[in-house]
């Protein structure tokens, strides 16, 4: 469904994209992570025709991008970042106008509403105005607006951004139900328990570069030791100097927490006694800790 092979991408003397192949089979979810500026979005409009790549090939639903990327996007569905409802129109009309930019007649936007609303938990809100919803029900009713045509694949740019907990797991019920009609979705996600719930495959990009390629579990495993235990508390430095570095296979430091890494974690939990002002949870391995771990702790702008 989406091919990239060898794509290159520069503003002024920054590459911002470098030499990134990847591969997209139908029905499969996947995402495409990395920290701020790493050429994710980029990368994702190169794909979409939006911007043109120096260089590089990218076939899209069978067409060849940007050359036939008009034709492309009309099998396509494209959820963005920030949320792009029209506040002067109803929830209904926001749908149906929408549709009308794929050529559909407003009867048949008009037959498309209530599925759409009820597949978004918005069956009973069509002639409500778009600034008495909640940031969820926006959230919702953007992912129901690129569903109007029917689309063979979905671009999601960080689709759960914002929501609460109980509005993030309906969304991801939503998309595993597309998945089960074998769409294909395309997520960009800074929450890794949302990557990997969902994807069949991840790609992390780090500074324009493609730097690791998988199904989660098989990076999780590849990548980072099963067990996690992260000691906390005013004294996590003089134990994990005294004795959490030596009983661990791999340790970081993020402020006053330490992240130990290991396969068996019971004489570092032991390593514990004495330090009663110490807090410790202790966890299995996830697709953040490889993230973490191919790209660092460091913030990016």
């Amino acid at each position: 469904m989406l091919t990239v092979a060898s794509l290159h991408k520069r503003y002024d003397a920054l590459e911002v994209v470098r030499d990134v192949s990847f591969r997209v089979e139908t029905g499969q979810c996947f995402g495409l992570l990395g920290p701020n500026g790493a050429g994710k979005t980029t990368t994702l409009r190169c794909c979409l025709g939006l911007i043109e790549a120096d260089s590089g090939a990218i076939s899209l639903a069978g067409y060849s991008i940007p050359h036939d990327a008009l034709a492309a996007r009309v099998r396509v569905g494209v959820v963005p970042q920030f949320d792009s409802l029209d506040p002067d129109f109803t929830v209904a009309e926001n749908l149906i106008v929408y549709g009308r930019y794929f050529g559909f007649s407003r009867k048949m936007c008009l037959a498309k509403v209530p599925q759409l609303l009820e597949f978004a938990g918005l069956a009973d809100k069509a002639n409500v105005e778009i600034e008495a919803l909640s940031g969820g029900m926006k959230r919702r009713l953007t992912l129901a607006r690129a569903l109007i045509n029917d689309p063979q694949i979905l671009f999601m740019d960080e689709p759960t951004t914002g929501l609460d907990p109980q509005a993030r797991h309906l969304v991801w019920n939503r998309l595993k139900t597309l998945l089960a009609e074998n769409r294909t979705i395309i997520l960009t996600t800074h929450f890794m328990e949302e990557a990997q719930r969902l994807c069949d495959r991840v790609a992390i990009m780090d500074r324009g570069v493609l730097i690791a390629e998988d199904a989660p579990h098989v990076l999780i495993d590849r990548e980072v030791e099963p067990i996690v235990v992260e000691v906390y508390g005013e004294r996590v430095i003089e134990w994990l100097e005294k004795r959490g570095r030596s009983l661990a296979t791999r340790t970081e430091l993020a402020g006053d927490t330490a992240f130990c890494y290991c396969r068996d974690p019971e004489q570092l939990m032991k390593s514990l006694t004495g330090y009663d002002e110490l807090r410790a949870l202790r966890r299995a391995a996830n697709l953040e800790d490889v993230f973490l771990k191919l790209t660092g702790r460091d913030l990016r702008d």
